[in-house]
C-alpha cells in the first residue's frame, strides 16, 4: 500500500523517482502537497528528466517556495526594523532561519509564521514594538490570551495588518507546564549573528530545537516535513555536541529519538520496534495524499496535551476550550 514514504524516499535519492509510473507520479506529488513538501521536493528533482504533465507542477513550485522565501525573509526584515530600539538579542526560528542562514533545510522549503525567540524580561518592549509598527493580536479571546501568558512559551499571536503575516514571539522553546525545561538564556547567548540585526541558533542548538518541537511537544501534524529539517541539519552540521547540548536542554530523549527516525526514513538505518507508531504516524497518508490511520493521529494528539500540562490542568483546559466552542 502506498503512503508517505515515497516521498521519504524521492527525497532521500532523487534519481529512485525514474522508476515511477503515473500512479506513483500521482501518488508521490499529492502526499508531497499534503505534507508541504512540494516545493523541496521540486527543488530536489530539479534537472533530473520528469514526465511533461510533471514538470509544470514542479516549476510551479519551486517559483511558489522561491516567493515564500522572499516573504519571510521580508518579514523578518520588517521585525528587525521595528525592534532595532528594543536593546536585546533577536534569534530567528524555523523556517526563516533555515532561508536566512542559507541552510539546506531552507531549500525549497514552505514558511509560514514568522517565529522569533527573545529574552522573556524583554517581551514587554517586543511586543509594544511590534504593536506600534502593525502587527495587532489574532487571538482576542481573554481565556487564550492569559493562558498564552501565564503557560506558553510564546506570546499570543501578532499578524501584521497591512501584511496579513503571524510572528511569534518566544521566550523558550518549549510551553512553560512541560516537562523538560530547556536553558532559554543558553539557546539565546549562544546564538550566531547574520550580521543584520538578527541571530540564528547556534548548529547543535537548532538540531535540538527541531527536535523538541518535533518529539516533545507536538502531535507530528507536519512531522515528516520536520524529520527532514533534522535530517538536512545533521547532514550540514553533524553531531558534534549535540548530545551535551541535548541533555543540558533536558530533551536528550526527544533528539535521539529524531536522530534515529530520521536515519530510518530517509536513510537505511533498520527500524526498531519502539518505532513503528511513530513511522505509522510520519507515513499515515494514502495514495491522493489523503490522511489515514485516524487512531494512531488521534493518539498522538492525546499524546501532545499530555505531554504539555499535568493531568489536572489538561483537565481544566479542555473542559474551558469545550465550553467555549
Amino acid at each position: 500500500m502506498v503512503d508517505a514514504l515515497i516521498v521519504a524516499r524521492a527525497l532521500a535519492d532523487p534519481g529512485g523517482v525514474a522508476a515511477l509510473d503515473a500512479e506513483g507520479w500521482t501518488a508521490l506529488l499529492t502526499i508531497a502537497r499534503a505534507e508541504q513538501l512540494l516545493g523541496t521536493l521540486a527543488h530536489r528533482l530539479a534537472g533530473l528528466p520528469v514526465p511533461d504533465p510533471v514538470a509544470p507542477v514542479l516549476a510551479d513550485a519551486r517559483l511558489w517556495a522561491a516567493h515564500e522565501r522572499r516573504t519571510a525573509l521580508w518579514e523578518a526584515e520588517m521585525a528587525a526594523r521595528a525592534l532595532a530600539s528594543v536593546d536585546t538579542r533577536v534569534v530567528l526560528l524555523k523556517g526563516t532561519a533555515y532561508a536566512a542562514a542559507g541552510l539546506m533545510a531552507g531549500q525549497g522549503r514552505g514558511i509560514g509564521d514568522l517565529d522569533l525567540l527573545v529574552p522573556r524580561g524583554r517581551l514587554d518592549e517586543v511586543e509594544a514594538a511590534l504593536l506600534a509598527h502593525g502587527w495587532e493580536w489574532v487571538k482576542p479571546n481573554a481565556y487564550d490570551d492569559a493562558y498564552y501568558r501565564r503557560w506558553m512559551h510564546e506570546l499570543p499571536p501578532l499578524i501584521h495588518r497591512e501584511r496579513d503575516r503571524i510572528v511569534d514571539v518566544h521566550h523558550t522553546i518549549l510551553p512553560l507546564t512541560a516537562r523538560p525545561t530547556p536553558d532559554a538564556t543558553a539557546l539565546i547567548a549562544d546564538a550566531v549573528s547574520l550580521g543584520n540585526g538578527m541571530h540564528v541558533l547556534a548548529p547543535a542548538d537548532m538540531i535540538v530545537h527541531a527536535a523538541a518541537h518535533l518529539f516533545a511537544d507536538g502531535d507530528l501534524a507536519g512531522g515528516l516535513r520536520n524529520l527532514w529539517d533534522i535530517r538536512c541539519l545533521l547532514a550540514e552540521f553533524g553531531d558534534d555536541g549535540l548530545v551535551e547540548r541535548a541533555r543540558m536542554h533536558g530533551v536528550e530523549a526527544a533528539v535521539t529519538r529524531a536522530v534515529r527516525l530520521s536515519g530510518i526514513v530517509f536513510g537505511d538505518q533498520p527500524a526498531e520496534r519502539r518505532d513503528r507508531l511513530y513511522l505509522r504516524r510520519f507515513l499515515a497518508r494514502d495514495g491522493w495524499g489523503r490522511p489515514t490511520r485516524p487512531m494512531t493521529r488521534l493518539g498522538f494528539y492525546a499524546r501532545s496535551h499530555w505531554l504539555r500540562m499535568p493531568p489536572a490542568m489538561l483537565a481544566r483546559h479542555l473542559w474551558t476550550k469545550w465550553r467555549q466552542a
